[in-house]
This record gives structure tokens, sequence and C-alpha cells, in this order.
């Protein structure tokens, strides 16, 4: 993957992370449910499913402009097949050690998943619930909109350009820079290449965090 890479070397207020391909793994179960829709209406799978990820099921419908095609209802039943498997989601490795070392108060989930589904996969990679979370439900515009983590920053009580974002779909790496955060990306989950002038990082084994005297973290990879 070939990047120019930023290393965040300052410290931040807080962390806020994306869900999928990020904190855990749920390839499998996406590209399963997703597979099936697309064949249903005639898509190419190989092409269509590189366009979904880090966006709400319902936007990814809607910008399809599918002929009778009620967005919001196909997004239910999507949303109720991924419900059923959780067959195979795991943690991203290095994950649940790396949010286990951060202040809890300083850190939240902005997801484009419904909570439902999100505290799901969540259990079933066995990552622990931050205290704040903002799944695609609270939001009126979702990824690639900052709404999602100007909201998740806002209710952590902190300013999001003092925020350290981690994402890896492009639509959440634009909200995140959207939103006046810097980005990390995780590439653990993507096999299609693509550029970015983030630093990225595989997963999250030899990442570490400092504290601040004044409360505030930083990020480093030893």
């Amino acid at each position: 993957m070939p990047v120019t890479e930023k290393s965040p070397e300052k410290a931040y207020d807080a962390f806020l992370f994306d869900m999928d391909g990020t904190l855990l793994n749920s390839i499998a179960v996406v590209e399963r449910v997703w597979t099936g829709w697309a064949i249903r209406y005639g898509l190419q799978p190989e092409v269509f499913l590189k366009t979904i990820h880090g966006i709400r099921a319902s936007d990814v419908i809607r910008g399809l402009a599918l002929p009778g095609v009620d967005a919001e209802h196909e997004a239910r039943l999507l949303l109720q097949e991924e419900l059923e498997d959780v067959n195979g989601i795991v943690e991203i490795p290095g994950a649940v050690q790396f949010l286990n070392s951060l202040p809890p108060e300083r850190w939240a989930i902005v997801t484009s998943a419904p909570a439902e589904l999100a505290r799901l996969r969540m259990a079933a990679a066995g990552i622990p619930m931050p205290s704040v979370i903002v799944t695609g439900e609270e939001v009126s515009s979702g990824k690639p909109s900052p709404e999602g983590y100007r909201l998740g920053a806002e209710r952590l009580g902190v300013d999001p350009g003092r925020c350290l974002v981690f994402e890896d779909a492009v639509a959440g790496i634009l909200a995140g820079e959207a939103a006046g955060a810097d980005v990390v990306v995780v590439t653990q989950t993507h096999a299609t290449p693509f550029e970015t002038p983030h630093m990225s990082i595989a997963d999250y084994h030899g990442c570490g965090v400092t504290l601040n005297d004044d409360g505030r973290i930083g990020f480093a990879r030893r």
C-alpha cells in the first residue's frame, strides 16, 4: 500500500474509532450478505463490494437509484441478515489491549452501523463497549459527512479538531478529515490498495499510548 506517512506526534483530547474494519474484522459477514443482495439485483459483486465500505446501507442502496427499490426497506432486510450472522467476526489484532490502555472517558466509537448491530459485533469480537458511541441511525448524513465524528467529539466534550480518528475506508477517512481531525488508517481488512497521506497501521500490535499530565493522550508506534 503506497503511502506518504504522516505520523501524528502531538497529543489529543480524545481518540475516535470507526468499528468495522478498524476495531473488528467483519468482512466475511459483510461480503456474504451483500454478495447475495447484489446478485438479486443484477450487480457484479466483485465490483459492487468495493463501493460499500464505511457507508450506511441505506445510503449505498439509495446511491444506486434502482427503479422501484425502497432503500430504507432493503437496509432493514440486510440488517436482519447481518444480525443473524456473526460467524468469523474477530478483533483487529491488538485492538482490545490498545483500547484497554486508553482512559475510558477519552475514546468513542463512530460507526455507520445501527446500534443493535454494533453491539452484537463488538460482543462477538470480545471488544469492550465505550461509554460513548455514535451510530448511523443518529446522524442525518452518514460518512463521508463529518457529522458523526463531530457528534462523537461533542459527546466527549472535546473539539473534533483536537481528536485522532482511526479509520479503514475512504468514506470514513474523508469524514475524519472534514471534521478537522488527524487520521490513522488501519489496513488489516483491505486487499485493495489506496493511497493516503495519513499514517497507516496494519493492526494495533506495536502501538502504544502516552498520557500527558494534562490528561491528553498521544499515539505512538514502538
